[in-house]
């Protein structure tokens, strides 16, 4: 109910401050500013698309889930109306679980992707999307019909939209494909947070499409649709009765390659009272891989999802999966890392 309060409330400051430009400028100025804004947005996704053409006509790359769907998308250049289709032809239908993905969220998806492709300095607007065709098919896992269930669709799916789209335009390894969402709590307390992951790597290519250069991923870092700050160690432990055991680095774990991908982490958190913990997150299975390497690059490692009781048992979690934790039990997560660009031994890994 708060979020919902929160985005009445958004909306409505949002007219307040669009009336009182009314009032200073005149309608007349306003739409037209809005009209500037947005074929500059489009103008600017053009040039990013000319500047893909001289690369590629287009590509192809479907990614698989841990529950076994798939993402499915085609993507083909115009070089010469400087326009893009983006065809998720192929996708799974319509799921039983809650990945399915409302069409908003597949549309941003997209639009995240373009934007990124853009070095100028503009705000996001439906502008960027004049110059590309979204083909989703109907009763897809991207365009579900009610009333299907679509609660990871908008942490879990959005991330692999993004991710399939990078593995068909060439750029970059994958990033974790993945948010790892981790919710515990009981009758009094509930907490609920996203944790960083590796991103992958990438390369750098001139206006004629030529590869000069790349970068490496980052390691535990918050990529695409994760986008949230985690909760300050001293402010969890205050608030709540756990305790951190450690975050780190998750060594080794990023895909190799002439730029390696960055590293996952390890997060550990030790239950001070009974509660019950639980993890919705993907590129946890070993069989479809982790996070995809480019251009030879290899793939991060896969994450784990692991209970440590205070007896020095081990439980392995799936995908998703949930315990009932007791005072001195361990909740650890191992987040993917990101895949590498370019072959090894191009470059000896950077």
């Amino acid at each position: 109910m708060a979020d919902l309060k929160a985005q009445i409330a958004a909306n409505e400051k949002g007219v307040q401050e669009l009336r009182k430009m009314v009032e200073q400028f005149g309608l007349d100025v306003v739409q037209a500013y809005m009209g500037h804004v947005q074929d500059n947005a489009e103008e600017s996704v053009r040039r990013a698309i000319t500047k893909l053409a001289a690369r590629m006509q287009g590509g192809r790359f479907t990614l698989p889930l841990d529950n076994g769907a798939q993402i499915q998308v085609a993507v083909t250049i115009d070089g010469a109306a400087r326009s893009a289709k983006v065809d998720f032809t192929g996708t799974s239908p319509q799921q039983p679980n809650n990945f399915n993905a409302p069409t908003a969220v597949c549309m941003a998806a997209v639009l995240y992707v373009f934007r990124m492709l853009v070095d100028d300095d503009i705000p996001l607007n439906a502008g960027c999307l004049k110059p590309i065709e979204v083909v989703i098919p109907e009763g897809c896992m991207l365009r579900p019909n009610p009333p299907a269930s679509v609660v990871a669709g908008n942490v879990e799916t959005s991330t692999c939209i993004t991710n399939a789209i990078i593995g068909a335009l060439g750029l970059m390894g994958a990033s974790q494909c993945t948010v790892n969402n981790f919710t515990f709590g009981n009758e009094k307390y509930q907490y609920y947070e996203t944790i960083s992951g590796g991103s992958g790597a990438g390369g750098m290519f001139d206006d004629n499409g030529k590869l000069v250069g790349g970068f490496p991923g980052t390691s535990v870092v918050q990529t695409h649709m994760t986008n949230s700050r985690m909760t300050d160690p001293e402010v969890l432990e205050w608030r709540f009765p756990v305790r951190l055991e450690s975050y780190e680095i998750r060594a080794g774990s990023g895909g190799k390659g002439r730029w390696n991908g960055g590293n996952g982490g390890v997060r550990r958190l030790r239950f001070l009272e009974p509660m019950t913990a639980s993890i919705l997150s993907n590129g946890r299975n070993t069989k479809t891989g982790g996070a995809f390497g480019m251009a030879g690059g290899g793939e991060g490692a896969v994450g784990i999802n692991r209970v440590v009781r205070v007896d020095g048992t081990q439980e392995e979690l799936q995908h998703i999966g949930s315990a009932e934790m007791q005072p001195g039990d361990i909740f650890e997560i191992h987040t993917p890392g990101g895949g590498g660009f370019g072959e090894p031994s191009e470059g000896g890994g950077r």
